[in-house]
């Protein structure tokens, strides 16, 4: 019985450099197509002269910290999240970075959330008051919209929120003390941010939140510690630092 004659394959080198051109081709028209459509930088190679891969930093003020840190400050175009017990130095931390941003030639703005910012104390710090711009919202939509609105001019390095703890919404403001709010904060937060990340990035500007703490109810094992404004702040947050006082 005769043997079926072996098929004459074509190399198989040759059939994977035509797959791999057709596929370049395609992913070259992709590419074009998305530029088209929503601009130039849209979309980026890693090796491409249009990406900076090194994130620049603005130094904390404490030598300790950079260090900790591992990168020498606070990452630019990121969410800083400063959180810790009452009278810990959160503010005074934001205070020092703002006046480091503004020793390098930088502006910086702070959402005095909290209606607590002492001048004089921050000058003692080396903050330029007459440089930083202040505002001291009356709720949580204002301040956070203010925010996205100082990020989106593209010309500030820092901007400080002082603090998400204090951040009242439109919903607890119109209503009676003690009504039952739950979850209006973790919801604000989280609509912000999923806005603000993308703006802060192209803006570089270092945005820092300050944070309180809080007990969870009921917590008989672990660590009963929480921080209050929902799990969006911790996600989206580049760093995080937990500032405490020792002794």
């Amino acid at each position: 019985m005769a043997r079926a004659p072996k098929e004459s394959a074509e190399p198989s080198a040759a059939k994977t450099d035509k797959l791999a051109e057709a596929r370049g081709r395609n992913l070259d028209l992709a590419i074009q197509q998305i530029q088209k459509d929503y601009g130039e930088g849209a979309i980026l190679r890693m090796g491409g002269e249009g990406l900076k891969s090194d994130i620049s930093v603005i130094p904390t003020g404490n030598l300790l910290i950079d260090q900790a840190l591992g990168t020498g400050g606070f990452p630019r175009g990121r969410v800083v999240e400063i959180y810790g017990p009452e009278s810990s130095g959160k503010t005074t931390l934001t205070l020092t970075v703002i006046a480091q941003a503004q020793k390098a030639g930088g502006l910086a703005a702070f959402i005095d959330v909290e209606h607590a910012l002492d001048p004089a104390y921050a000058r003692r710090l080396g903050v330029k008051m007459d440089e930083l711009l202040v505002s001291q919202p009356s709720s949580g939509e204002e301040a956070l919209r203010i925010c996205e609105t100082l990020v989106r001019s593209n010309a500030l390095d820092v901007i400080v929120i002082d603090s998400v703890a204090a951040l009242v919404t439109r919903q607890e403001l119109e209503g009676d003390i003690g009504d039952s709010t739950v979850g209006a904060q973790a919801r604000l937060m989280s609509a912000a941010l999923r806005k603000l990340t993308a703006i802060i990035a192209k803006a570089r500007t270092c945005c820092i939140f300050t944070n309180q703490i809080r007990e969870k109810i009921g917590v008989m094992f672990g660590n009963p510690e929480t921080t209050p404004g929902g799990k969006a702040l911790k996600f989206y947050s580049s760093v995080r630092v937990d500032i405490r006082r020792i002794g």
